[in-house]
């Protein structure tokens, strides 16, 4: 397996696009996508509509394995998959551009790249502040219709309150499975 760790390299997205091609990573990603949309029915229910959910760890991981190409196609299929089966409202696709959106950030944080903690709060922040905060708050101002710093304000506390224990969730989940993900030649040797 090429060790091209720079999303700046061509070999780098042309490894990536490979993803799509190996069976084993594709077998993998679809477990990992179906375990976050069968987890996804487990949520805790807060104030003005908003939900912790604990899927972020097997999309980090699925992100890790099948790269940012992938992570795309993953992504949308995720979302699109999870309404059909645990439908809450009507179908937007502002969800599944953001489910897509954080695939792809998990994807170019980690992909082919040494696991840190420092390299995994970043990614889980960029994740949390863009998709979540950001892009969660416009489409709930879009569907709601309250004011977008509304959701942006209780969107950004509940995040920021989360990402370190959702950062120590990830690191606790890729330590448990790196070993055999390295066996597998599903990432690189740490």
């Amino acid at each position: 397996m090429p060790e091209s760790r720079s999303p700046l390299s061509l070999s780098y997205w042309k490894e990536a696009a490979a993803r799509l091609k190996d069976v084993r990573t594709l077998a993998v990603c679809s477990v990992l996508m179906a375990l976050s949309i069968a987890i996804a029915s487990v949520f805790i229910p807060l104030p003005n509509g908003l939900r912790v959910y604990f899927t972020f760890a097997a999309k980090a991981i699925c992100a890790m394995i099948c790269g940012p190409v992938a992570a795309l196609v993953f992504g949308c299929a995720e979302d699109l998959l999870g309404f059909l089966i645990h439908p809450t409202g009507a179908f937007f696709i502002g969800y599944t551009i953001s489910s897509m959106f954080g695939m792809f950030l998990y994807a170019l944080g980690l992909y082919r790249q040494r696991i840190t903690v420092v390299r995994v709060a970043l990614t889980k922040l960029a994740v949390n502040l863009l998709c979540n905060v950001g892009l969660g708050a416009l489409w709930n101002s879009i569907l709601f219709g309250k004011a977008y710093l509304f959701y942006f304000w209780s969107s950004l506390t509940k995040n920021l309150l989360l990402w370190p224990v959702e950062t120590a969730l990830i690191l606790l989940v890729f330590r448990l499975l790196r070993s055999t993900m390295e066996k597998q030649k599903l990432i690189p040797k740490q």
